[in-house]
């Protein structure tokens, strides 16, 4: 058996040295021995803690991955808020009353908090408009299409059914569940209540995102408006003055500004004005209600956990401080959703910079946000107080 084999202790002065050949350990033929010095297996030990290292390494990354992972998936999950369950576990089964959209699910919603959030994409969501409601958030997004005749909810134009219409998704629950936080008792006799049991004065804002021609779909919207219209459920301006209502309806995207600014003395509809072209312009709360920009596009990336460098930061104030003049919701959307550790930094960031609006697709994790600061508090919800350009993923 070869030296470095062999099961038995060895001394301390043996180690030194390693019989290559013709030795065994009873010591025969020791003359054939050629003694080398053990320290030239230096390289061999060497080579292993090198795949140690990159087995180390490699250990380590995969942690970081299944961690990242774990933790977006845990943001999603449905119920995480409540603890009791997916609410809309049963949504949409025969006998729940909620076949049609139109049962208002008020025994979970009682506990709700609106806070200063919209729900991007909101058509995207499992159940469009009450997820959202659900999570609190104080505005949602339908992008619409004008086709053969009506106005269908999709991103793009492989996501349009015939059955998921502007209407249908949108215009028919608010009027359903208005009417619940609206009834006509010997009680109440009020019709100004908005969808929040615990701040019925909130109101919702339904931003929407035209995809088609401007001109052509706008007067299409205007006219589905009309259930809510009737019912007085509609903020408007008229006579120099902004009267809030339970819905505030902004138009975005392909949006005519001169359509919605047509009648200089009353209109119902508000347009979301470029946030990072408000100087010098003609926006203001008399015409629009957002000012809105692509984040990327407006600041430009973040990639460190700091948060947007100096720069950036100067730029985010001189938004939000001539939108807060114009008496205007600022918004920026196209925020980073991955690494959630930069986004949430951006977060926290935008609301201590009194953003109007925090633009948010992880409804989960910002019903978590601490909305209690000060400066959020000061008017009922961040950025100014409100008063009694085709663009892709607003």
């Amino acid at each position: 058996m070869a030296p470095w084999k062999s099961d038995e202790c060895k001394p301390a002065v043996s180690a030194e040295y390693i019989a290559l050949s013709g030795g065994t350990e009873d010591g025969e033929d020791e003359s054939r021995e050629i003694n080398i010095p053990a320290v030239q297996h230096k390289p061999r030990i060497q080579r292993r803690t090198w795949h140690t290292c990159v087995l180390g390494l490699a250990m380590v990354a995969v942690t970081f991955l299944v961690v990242t992972i774990s933790e977006t998936v845990a943001h999603r999950c449905p119920g995480w808020r409540k603890g009791n369950g997916d609410p809309f576990g049963n949504w949409g089964k025969p006998g729940t009353g909620t076949e049609e959209l139109a049962w208002y699910p008020t025994d979970f919603l009682r506990d709700v908090v609106p806070i200063p959030c919209h729900s991007h994409n909101d058509y995207w969501r499992k159940i469009p408009l009450f997820n959202a409601l659900y999570a609190g958030c104080t505005g949602v997004e339908a992008d619409v299409w004008l086709r053969n005749g009506d106005l269908l909810v999709g991103h793009d134009k492989p996501s349009l059914q015939p059955n998921r219409t502007f209407q249908s998704l949108y215009i028919n629950p608010l009027v359903e569940i208005l009417n619940h936080q609206n009834p006509t008792t010997q009680f109440f006799h009020g019709k100004n209540n908005g969808v929040f049991d615990t701040d019925p004065k909130q109101p919702l804002v339904l931003l929407i995102d035209i995809k088609t021609a401007g001109p052509e779909t706008w007067p299409w919207v205007v006219k589905q408006l009309a259930p809510l219209r009737e019912r007085g459920w509609l903020s408007y301006y008229e006579n120099d003055q902004f009267h809030q209502r339970p819905i505030t309806v902004v138009g975005t995207g392909n949006a005519p500004f001169d359509q919605i600014l047509g009648n200089s003395s009353y209109r119902d509809t508000f347009f979301d004005a470029p946030l990072d072209k408000l100087e010098g312009s003609e926006y203001n709360s008399t015409n629009s209600y957002y000012a809105s920009v692509d984040f990327w596009r407006a600041i430009g990336p973040v990639w460190w956990t700091s948060g947007p460098g100096q720069r950036q930061l100067e730029k985010i104030r001189a938004h939000l401080r001539e939108a807060k003049s114009r008496g205007l919701i600022s918004r920026y959307w196209g925020l980073p959703p991955w690494p959630i550790h930069i986004r949430n930094k951006i977060w926290e960031v935008l609301v201590e910079e009194e953003i109007g609006m925090l633009n948010v697709d992880d409804l989960d994790a910002a019903s978590k946000h601490d909305w209690t600061k000060p400066e959020m508090l000061e008017n009922g919800e961040m950025g100014p107080a409100n008063n009694s350009s085709g663009k892709e993923g607003h």
